[in-house]
Protein backbone atom coordinates (compact mmCIF):
# COMPACT_ATOMS: atom_id res chain seq x y z
CA UNK A 1 0.00 0.00 0.00
CA UNK A 2 1.47 3.55 -0.86
CA UNK A 3 0.69 6.66 0.99
CA UNK A 4 0.56 10.25 -1.22
CA UNK A 5 2.47 12.50 1.09
CA UNK A 6 2.30 15.35 -1.70
CA UNK A 7 -1.09 16.13 -3.24
CA UNK A 8 -0.34 17.30 -6.86
CA UNK A 9 -4.13 19.09 -6.99
CA UNK A 10 -2.51 21.57 -4.28
CA UNK A 11 0.84 22.88 -5.79
CA UNK A 12 -0.08 26.16 -7.19
CA UNK A 13 1.26 28.01 -10.07
CA UNK A 14 2.83 30.94 -9.47
CA UNK A 15 2.59 33.55 -12.71
CA UNK A 16 5.80 34.59 -13.15
CA UNK A 17 7.59 38.02 -14.25
CA UNK A 18 9.95 38.48 -17.03
CA UNK A 19 12.92 39.58 -15.57
CA UNK A 20 15.61 39.39 -18.41
CA UNK A 21 16.00 36.91 -21.27
CA UNK A 22 14.07 33.72 -20.14
CA UNK A 23 14.86 34.25 -16.44
CA UNK A 24 11.81 35.73 -14.03
CA UNK A 25 10.60 36.21 -10.88
CA UNK A 26 7.35 34.58 -9.49
CA UNK A 27 4.64 37.21 -8.44
CA UNK A 28 3.36 37.68 -4.82
CA UNK A 29 6.82 36.79 -3.16
CA UNK A 30 9.71 38.95 -2.19
CA UNK A 31 13.05 38.82 -4.11
CA UNK A 32 16.47 40.79 -2.92
CA UNK A 33 18.64 42.74 -5.12
CA UNK A 34 21.90 43.26 -4.05
CA UNK A 35 25.29 44.67 -5.29
CA UNK A 36 26.76 48.12 -6.68
CA UNK A 37 23.95 48.08 -9.40
CA UNK A 38 21.08 46.99 -7.38
CA UNK A 39 18.84 50.10 -8.36
CA UNK A 40 19.65 49.43 -12.00
CA UNK A 41 18.14 45.73 -11.79
CA UNK A 42 15.49 47.05 -10.40
CA UNK A 43 14.73 49.72 -12.89
CA UNK A 44 15.16 46.60 -15.73
CA UNK A 45 12.55 45.00 -14.18
CA UNK A 46 10.66 48.07 -13.70
CA UNK A 47 10.57 48.24 -17.43
CA UNK A 48 8.90 44.76 -17.85
CA UNK A 49 6.43 45.90 -16.34
CA UNK A 50 2.91 48.03 -16.49
CA UNK A 51 1.64 50.37 -14.36
CA UNK A 52 2.65 52.30 -10.74
CA UNK A 53 5.61 51.18 -9.38
CA UNK A 54 6.24 52.49 -5.77
CA UNK A 55 9.63 52.94 -4.64
CA UNK A 56 10.63 53.68 -0.72
CA UNK A 57 13.54 54.55 0.22
CA UNK A 58 15.16 56.10 3.56
CA UNK A 59 14.70 59.87 3.98
CA UNK A 60 18.17 60.20 6.46
CA UNK A 61 20.17 58.21 3.14
CA UNK A 62 21.99 60.93 1.37
CA UNK A 63 21.23 58.60 -2.01
CA UNK A 64 18.03 58.87 -3.90
CA UNK A 65 16.91 57.76 -7.23
CA UNK A 66 17.22 60.23 -9.81
CA UNK A 67 14.28 60.47 -12.49
CA UNK A 68 16.77 61.32 -15.45
CA UNK A 69 18.89 58.63 -15.00
CA UNK A 70 15.68 56.23 -15.01
CA UNK A 71 14.40 57.32 -18.51
CA UNK A 72 17.04 55.33 -20.76
CA UNK A 73 15.45 52.08 -18.99
CA UNK A 74 11.80 52.99 -18.05
CA UNK A 75 9.14 55.48 -17.79
CA UNK A 76 10.25 57.88 -14.55
CA UNK A 77 6.59 58.91 -14.86
CA UNK A 78 5.54 55.79 -12.87
CA UNK A 79 7.31 55.84 -10.02
CA UNK A 80 5.44 56.96 -6.76
CA UNK A 81 8.79 58.01 -4.25
CA UNK A 82 8.13 57.23 -0.80
CA UNK A 83 11.09 58.90 1.86
CA UNK A 84 10.47 57.55 5.46
CA UNK A 85 11.56 58.94 8.30
CA UNK A 86 12.45 56.11 10.51
CA UNK A 87 13.61 52.17 10.01
CA UNK A 88 10.73 50.48 11.52
CA UNK A 89 8.50 52.54 8.25
CA UNK A 90 10.17 51.10 5.42
CA UNK A 91 9.00 47.93 5.90
CA UNK A 92 5.56 49.27 7.32
CA UNK A 93 5.30 50.82 4.10
CA UNK A 94 6.02 48.20 1.53
CA UNK A 95 3.94 45.85 3.17
CA UNK A 96 0.79 48.09 3.11
CA UNK A 97 1.27 48.75 -0.42
CA UNK A 98 2.03 44.92 -1.35
CA UNK A 99 -1.39 44.41 0.92
CA UNK A 100 -3.21 46.78 -1.15
CA UNK A 101 -2.72 45.37 -4.60
CA UNK A 102 -2.73 48.88 -6.02
CA UNK A 103 0.52 48.19 -7.54
CA UNK A 104 2.39 45.70 -9.66
CA UNK A 105 6.02 46.46 -8.49
CA UNK A 106 6.86 47.66 -4.72
CA UNK A 107 10.91 48.66 -4.48
CA UNK A 108 12.03 49.28 -0.88
CA UNK A 109 15.59 50.28 -0.46
CA UNK A 110 17.25 48.59 2.68
CA UNK A 111 20.38 49.66 4.87
CA UNK A 112 20.44 46.50 5.68
CA UNK A 113 18.89 42.94 5.36
CA UNK A 114 15.72 42.39 7.35
CA UNK A 115 14.99 39.50 9.84
CA UNK A 116 13.36 36.14 8.96
CA UNK A 117 9.44 37.89 10.52
CA UNK A 118 9.61 40.86 8.52
CA UNK A 119 10.36 39.21 5.42
CA UNK A 120 7.25 36.60 6.00
CA UNK A 121 4.64 39.43 6.83
CA UNK A 122 5.58 40.70 3.22
CA UNK A 123 5.21 37.53 1.37
CA UNK A 124 1.99 37.17 3.33
CA UNK A 125 0.97 41.24 2.15
CA UNK A 126 1.51 40.30 -1.58
CA UNK A 127 -0.60 37.25 -1.50
CA UNK A 128 -3.36 39.46 0.00
CA UNK A 129 -2.67 42.37 -2.62
CA UNK A 130 -3.63 39.49 -4.97
CA UNK A 131 -6.84 38.98 -3.92
CA UNK A 132 -7.54 42.91 -3.02
CA UNK A 133 -7.12 43.39 -6.65
CA UNK A 134 -8.43 40.49 -8.28
CA UNK A 135 -5.28 40.70 -10.53
CA UNK A 136 -1.87 39.00 -10.70
CA UNK A 137 0.00 39.29 -7.42
CA UNK A 138 2.40 42.16 -7.05
CA UNK A 139 6.22 41.63 -6.55
CA UNK A 140 8.22 42.72 -3.45
CA UNK A 141 11.47 44.00 -3.92
CA UNK A 142 14.30 44.60 -1.09
CA UNK A 143 17.57 46.28 -2.57
CA UNK A 144 20.03 45.79 -0.26
CA UNK A 145 23.78 46.70 -0.48
CA UNK A 146 25.47 42.94 -0.21
CA UNK A 147 22.81 40.56 -0.28
CA UNK A 148 21.82 38.34 3.50
CA UNK A 149 18.21 38.34 4.08
CA UNK A 150 16.27 35.45 5.47
CA UNK A 151 12.94 33.97 3.63
CA UNK A 152 13.36 35.53 0.34
CA UNK A 153 12.25 33.85 -2.82
CA UNK A 154 15.57 34.80 -4.89
CA UNK A 155 18.50 37.11 -4.52
CA UNK A 156 20.14 38.40 -7.17
CA UNK A 157 23.28 40.51 -7.52
CA UNK A 158 24.02 42.82 -10.47
CA UNK A 159 27.79 44.59 -10.82
CA UNK A 160 29.67 46.00 -13.86
CA UNK A 161 31.99 43.61 -15.73
CA UNK A 162 35.02 44.21 -18.05
CA UNK A 163 34.01 45.37 -21.87
CA UNK A 164 30.88 47.08 -20.90
CA UNK A 165 29.09 44.69 -19.93
CA UNK A 166 27.26 43.35 -16.37
CA UNK A 167 27.27 40.30 -14.84
CA UNK A 168 23.77 39.04 -13.49
CA UNK A 169 24.14 36.13 -10.67
CA UNK A 170 21.38 34.42 -8.92
CA UNK A 171 22.88 33.76 -5.39
CA UNK A 172 20.07 32.05 -4.30
CA UNK A 173 16.52 30.47 -5.10
CA UNK A 174 14.09 28.25 -3.70
CA UNK A 175 13.82 25.84 -7.03
CA UNK A 176 16.78 26.69 -8.55
CA UNK A 177 20.73 26.31 -8.58
CA UNK A 178 22.82 29.41 -7.96
CA UNK A 179 24.14 30.78 -11.44
CA UNK A 180 25.87 33.96 -13.62
CA UNK A 181 25.52 35.44 -17.05
CA UNK A 182 27.11 38.62 -18.65
CA UNK A 183 24.78 41.07 -19.60
CA UNK A 184 24.93 43.23 -22.73
CA UNK A 185 23.30 46.47 -23.13
CA UNK A 186 20.48 46.75 -25.87
CA UNK A 187 17.94 48.79 -27.48
CA UNK A 188 15.74 48.62 -24.51
CA UNK A 189 17.81 47.46 -21.56
CA UNK A 190 19.94 44.80 -20.98
CA UNK A 191 20.01 41.33 -22.70
CA UNK A 192 21.39 38.01 -22.24
CA UNK A 193 25.14 37.77 -23.78
CA UNK A 194 26.02 34.76 -22.50
CA UNK A 195 26.62 32.35 -19.45
CA UNK A 196 29.16 33.19 -16.95
CA UNK A 197 31.49 30.43 -15.89
CA UNK A 198 30.61 29.64 -12.47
Amino acid sequence: MTTQLLDPQGARVRPMQRLVGDLSLARGRVHEFCGPARRLLAILLMAEMRGPVVWIHPGWRPERLYPDGVCAFAEPGRLILARTRRPEDLLWSMEEALRSGAVPLVVAELPEPPPLTPVRRLHLAAEAGAAAAGADPPIGLLLTPAGGATGIETRWQLAPAPGGRWRLGRLRARMEPPAGWFLRRARQGLEIESRAPD
